[in-house]
């Protein structure tokens, strides 16, 4: 290829990137992730390093401007950033994911040129992009391939390689595709391409026919209040008054349900501040034979720390602290250099400390409940080590920081994927939506409209037992794919 047509495939692959979030929440036509990352693969075939990894830079570049760009409104609109400097900083962060998702396609060019090895070779190395986006500092494991098949018979192998392992299927999808429509003679490659696509998608559908795990002997009454409170009014002294009496007028309706939730920090303060207000819900929820789980934020006396908090306010005091925190949401890198340099790094809470990586579930009504916080949810093992007690999935967000984008309905999918991952119902708490119920499958049941002030009220139907994916975690298709990667390697360097 001519260095003048060069520009001309970074421009056709970026086109190809934005394709990509419409397979996934809201859109849901999985097809064109299919589609766009067969693009991406037939730009991948006997090309250099630094081509390989300036050809998915481009594709990447466009996934995440067009999937991810609602980190604008966060920038922008909470962090004061005038509207020029939030847009570029936005760029160069969507620069960065996509810098991090492309480096591993650049083991492209060590892998042998033909169909028979990249068929499986690409998808392996898609996989470890995804692995590396789950932990490369601290992680942003946001539109992976896998969550296009959260409502298709795909989704029946979730229990067993949870989202990566769907990713590695959509990408031999896709190579299935980018071999097929580089054939010589497709139409004798026809009725095998379609065999093959009945048996994937077939074994998927008998997949989705097992039963993980089992109804518990109780179902459990479920409440959740989302206040819709403006994130620039949250954290106001003037305005913390009014809010508590919203939540707890708002409360008052459903008292006696066995479980109220309250969303992500929906207390703004910390409970030494308000003794009278927290005595008088635990002794309301003692009365009605209730428990509130509200998100605060907690201090630790001990340790002189803040933490993003769920805590119990029944008869036992409980709390769980937040492990997976937001980089500048919650947490300034590089503290010293950049905490005062501009208000975005002077957001409030934005000084936590980490809980520990072991916590007790919550207890309620005979139930195990395995909490996370907002940003915990979208980690596919951290929720599965956490639910191998636990009978139902819980998760708190405020997701007003995503305005009315593309963002708050991204995050409730991927819920919805650790539902069916577990084999476990998930009940989801937000601030302004989307607040629900999800059963052990996946289905949204009950859902709350988005940016309304509101009570949603349902039963839970607890789960007993574990999914293989709950044991292992993400482990086997992540060995499975580097080892692939390294034999494709070695296998070029013996036959060069």
């Amino acid at each position: 290829m001519t260095d003048r047509s060069q520009p001309i495939q970074y421009l056709l692959l970026f086109i190809a990137g934005t394709l990509f979030p419409l397979g996934l929440a809201p859109f849901m036509f999985w097809p064109l992730v299919t589609l766009s990352m067969a693009m991406l693969f037939s730009s991948l075939t006997a090309l250099t390093v630094k081509k390989a990894f300036l050809n998915t830079l481009a594709y990447g570049f466009g996934i995440y401007i067009a999937g991810a760009s609602w980190l604008y409104v966060s920038i922008h609109e909470y962090g004061f950033i005038p509207a020029p400097l939030a847009m570029l900083a936005t760029i160069l962060f969507c620069l960065f994911l996509a810098s991090v998702f492309a480096i591993p396609f650049a083991l492209a060019a060590f892998m042998p040129n033909n169909q028979q090895s990249l068929l499986f070779g690409l998808p392996a190395i898609w996989v470890i992009s995804e692995w590396m986006r789950t932990w490369v500092l601290t992680g942003f494991p946001w539109l992976f391939a896998g969550y296009s098949h959260t409502e298709t018979w795909l989704n029946g192998w979730a229990p067993i390689g949870g989202v990566l392992w769907l990713s590695f299927i959509s990408a031999v999808l896709a190579m299935l595709l980018t071999n097929f429509a580089r054939s010589d003679n497709r139409q004798s490659q026809i009725g095998r391409f379609i065999l093959t696509l009945f048996v994937i998608f077939g074994s998927g559908w008998m997949l989705q026919q097992l039963e993980w795990t089992k109804d518990h002997d109780k179902s459990i009454t479920v409440a959740l209040v989302q206040p819709n409170i403006s994130q620039k009014e949250k954290w106001s002294p003037s305005r913390q008054a009014n809010i508590l009496k919203q939540l707890t007028d708002q409360t008052k309706p459903v008292w006696g349900r066995d479980l109220i939730v309250w969303p992500e920090a929906a207390i703004p303060t910390i409970e030494q501040r308000i003794p009278t207000f927290m005595a008088d819900l635990q002794t309301m929820a003692k009365d009605q034979n209730s428990t509130v789980l509200t998100g605060i934020i907690r201090y630790d006396d001990n340790n002189k720390s803040y933490h993003n908090s769920l805590i119990a306010v029944n008869e036992n005091q409980q709390n769980y602290d937040k492990t997976r925190l937001v980089p500048f949401g919650e947490y300034v890198p590089l503290e010293n250099l950049l905490r005062g340099l501009i208000r975005f790094f002077d957001l409030p809470m934005s000084s936590l400390s980490l809980g520990d990586a072991q916590q007790n579930p919550f207890v309620i009504k005979e139930q195990t409940i395995a909490p996370s916080i907002c940003y915990e949810v979208v980690y596919p093992d951290l929720i599965a080590r956490n639910s191998s007690v636990a009978s139902v999935l819980l998760t708190v967000s405020n997701d007003t920081w995503f305005g009315s984008s593309l963002g708050p309905l991204q995050h409730m999918q991927m819920a919805q994927m650790r539902a069916i991952e577990n084999a476990k119902p998930m009940i989801r708490a937000t601030n302004n939506g989307i607040s629900g119920l999800i059963d052990h499958r996946g289905n949204i049941y009950e859902r709350a409209q988005k940016n309304t002030s509101t009570v949603l009220s349902g039963k839970i139907q607890p789960r007993v037992g574990r999914t293989l994916f709950s044991y292992t975690g993400s482990l086997p298709i992540v060995m499975l794919a580097l080892l692939i990667g390294l034999f494709l390697i070695l296998k070029r360097k013996l036959i060069s």
